[in-house]
This record gives C-alpha cells, sequence and structure tokens, in this order.
C-alpha cells in the first residue's frame, strides 16, 4: 500500500470489531461507493495503524470487547495523542441511549457521527455513505485500486486469435488494471483488447480493455490497460469484491507485523 498524501489517494476506512450486519452487508455497499475500507480486530494495534495513516476514518463497535467507560478512555485517548488526534472518529451500536451519543458526539467531540444500528442496514448504509461523503475520503480519486502483486491465484489471460497471452496483475480497480505479461506482448499505447479472462482469487471476470501505457519497470514492461464498457453489473461486483478481499488480505499483513 502506498502511503499518498489524502488529497490524492483518499482516507482509509477502518471498522473495529465490525457488527455482522457491517461485515455482512453494509461493507459491500460502502465499497461500491469506492471507498477504501478495512476491517480490523485488535484495538492496540488499530491504534498503530492509525499513526502509520495519519487523518483515517475509524468507525468503533462499542458493543463489544469493552465496558462502556472503557472504550470512553480508549476513544479519549485516540482524541488526545499527538500521533492520533487527526483520526476522524465515528461509533457504531444498537445502544438507543440518547445521553450516551450525546457524549460522545458532545463531550468527547467524534467527528463521524453515532450511528444507530437497529435503523435498519438501509438507513444505516446512508448514514455511513453521508459521513464519508462529507469527509472527503474518496479524496481525488474516482475509484478504488488494490495492490495484488503479492496474493496468489490472481491473474489474466488474453486469447488473441491464434495465441495466448498469460501475465499477472499488479494493481487493479473497476477502471483498469496495471499488469505485466508472463510471454512477449505485441501491444502498443492505443491497442484494443478483447476477451480479457481476469483471474480473482478463482473467480473470473470478462473484460474488454485498451492499452493506455506502457512503461519499463526494473527491467520488465509494465502495461497499463484501462477496461472498457459495458461492463456487467456482476463483473464490477467480482472485482470490488475482490479489491476488499486485497486490501484486508495487504492490511492482516501489516498488522502481523506492527
Amino acid at each position: 500500500m502506498n502511503e499518498k498524501t489524502f488529497d490524492d489517494a483518499g482516507k482509509r476506512v477502518f471498522f473495529l470489531y465490525p457488527h455482522s450486519v457491517i461485515e455482512d452487508k453494509i461493507v459491500s455497499v460502502i465499497i461500491r461507493g469506492e471507498f477504501e475500507v478495512y476491517l480490523v480486530y485488535d484495538k492496540a494495534k488499530t491504534v498503530s495503524l492509525m499513526k502509520k495513516f495519519p487523518g483515517s476514518i475509524l468507525f468503533i463497535n462499542i458493543d463489544r470487547e469493552l465496558q462502556e467507560e472503557d472504550w470512553e478512555k480508549y476513544i479519549t485517548s485516540i482524541r488526545n495523542s499527538e500521533g492520533t488526534a487527526d483520526t476522524q472518529i465515528g461509533i457504531l451500536s444498537y445502544n438507543e441511549d440518547k445521553d450516551l451519543s450525546k457524549k460522545y458526539l458532545m463531550d468527547i467531540g467524534i467527528q463521524c457521527g453515532f450511528v444507530r444500528l437497529k435503523l435498519g442496514v438501509e438507513e444505516s448504509s446512508k448514514i455511513l455513505l453521508k459521513t464519508l461523503i462529507a469527509t472527503e475520503a474518496r479524496g481525488k480519486r474516482k475509484y478504488v485500486r488494490a495492490r495484488c502483486d503479492k496474493l496468489s491465484n490472481v491473474s489474466f489471460n488474453i486469447q488473441n486469435g491464434g495465441g495466448r497471452y498469460t501475465g499477472s496483475i499488479i494493481d487493479i480497480s473497476v477502471a483498469g488494471m496495471a499488469c505485466t505479461f508472463s510471454n512477449s506482448a505485441h501491444y502498443s499505447p492505443g491497442d484494443r483488447i478483447k476477451d480479457i479472462q481476469l483471474v480473482l482469487k478463482g473467480k473470473r471476470v470478462s473484460v474488454s480493455g485498451i492499452l493506455a501505457g506502457k512503461r519499463d519497470t526494473d527491467g520488465s514492461d509494465l502495461y497499463v490497460i484501462m477496461f472498457t464498457e459495458p461492463i456487467s453489473g456482476e463483473s464490477k461486483d467480482k472485482i470490488h469484491d475482490f479489491i476488499h478481499l486485497a486490501l484486508q488480505e495487504n492490511i492482516s499483513r501489516l498488522m502481523n507485523v506492527l
């Protein structure tokens, strides 16, 4: 993961101890809104992540792991510590106590709201999306791109007349991918490429594209292919789901060394 500026790359969105409804339903909605989302399950290492990725957005499930007063101390510490003070915090809970939400919003001063999940999946999703838009979490990017060169079972192949090209995907979004070819490819910028088969952790996705660029990196050619419309809704869903999987694997790998 490249540590870029917020404006260029947007903000990373973390869910600490996410509720099952977040994991199973709401995260996919947020991903399809082109936000960079991670699920994390270790409160201590999450603080280290906030230091590594300043300006991130952190939604915390206060319904588990700690007692309410301990969550208050944890969140206040993040808000007041020099290395994490620019973290933008939101609360997720099934608790409908108005005094509790007032304490977090007014006294502690969280910036990303107190979301009552009893409102339901649709309403909670709308609130979270509005919050992420208001905080300009996308930055200047239109699409979330995931690096996947360290992942297994990720590749592509192209049928071209009587020939067949194969290669590795370096990173990908629903708009296109950067890749390398395993065998010599006779493509030049501007060439249209039909019948690209993506293999994303065992799921196959068929797309077409146009070669937007080519450059030498460490002695090998890196190609940038922009996908051309129309990409089916099903294909976009598969790519979005893979992007989340890739991001999650990358953050898990990082947390293992924190």
